[in-house]
């Protein structure tokens, strides 16, 4: 099993990468503020769940394949960045989603929950991060696939807690602002930017 300094070592390199600014950060607390506290909480919980299956994936072996194929790894890419690309759009185009109302309709909680998923799901980095990260904290003497698959885990729970807290009060300043009707052009057009800047982002080539 996990060794007790590996397992220190592992939960507290996992809490400095998950509070540093990245793409989920982003869309949790852009969620959060655009669409209130409920959606930035459905988010946080689709965002740990795609990192749920990027432990399946490296315990089995997925992560590998990702790595040493060239066309697997462009294909998920750039799969993963034309539809942030197009949730930007679709956000920009949509002035209803941003309107102030009541409680978000089932519907549209599931649409968030899954495009959460999705965002995670369809990005290759995640995968070959799981590669590189997990490993360094496993027991060689013990299962190398539970071990990888109990550390992805752990990974995925923790950025569950650390988003939801994230997306709780961003709620809060989402409450505030959407009772501002001047404020829903600038944060329809905010969310959509994040978005399609994250998919560009994704698509461009890595700097060596």
């Amino acid at each position: 099993m996990l060794r007790e300094m590996n397992l220190i070592l592992f939960l507290t390199a996992s809490l400095a990468l998950i509070v540093a600014p990245g793409p989920d950060n982003i869309l949790v607390l852009t969620r959060g503020i655009a669409q209130g506290r409920g959606a930035a909480l459905v988010s946080a919980a689709g965002a740990s769940l795609g990192l749920v299956v990027h432990s399946v994936f490296a315990a089995v072996g997925l992560s590998a394949l990702l790595q040493q194929s060239a066309t697997a790894f462009l294909v998920v890419k750039y799969v993963g960045a034309a539809y942030l690309i197009y949730l930007g759009i679709k956000t920009l185009l949509s002035r209803e989603s941003f309107v102030v109302s009541g409680e978000a309709v089932p519907a549209r909680l599931r649409s968030v929950f899954f495009q959460g998923v999705a965002s995670n799901v369809l990005n290759p980095k995640v995968a070959l991060f799981f590669l590189a990260f997990l490993p360094q904290f496993a027991n060689p003497a013990g299962d190398a696939t539970t071990q990888l698959l109990v550390l992805g885990l752990t990974f995925a729970l923790l950025t569950w807690i650390i988003f939801s807290v994230l997306g709780y009060f961003s709620g809060s300043l989402g409450d505030w602002l959407r009772s501002r009707p001047s404020f829903a052009d600038y944060l329809r057009w905010l969310t959509g930017s994040v978005l399609i800047g994250l998919g560009i982002r994704l698509a461009l080539p890595e700097r060596r």
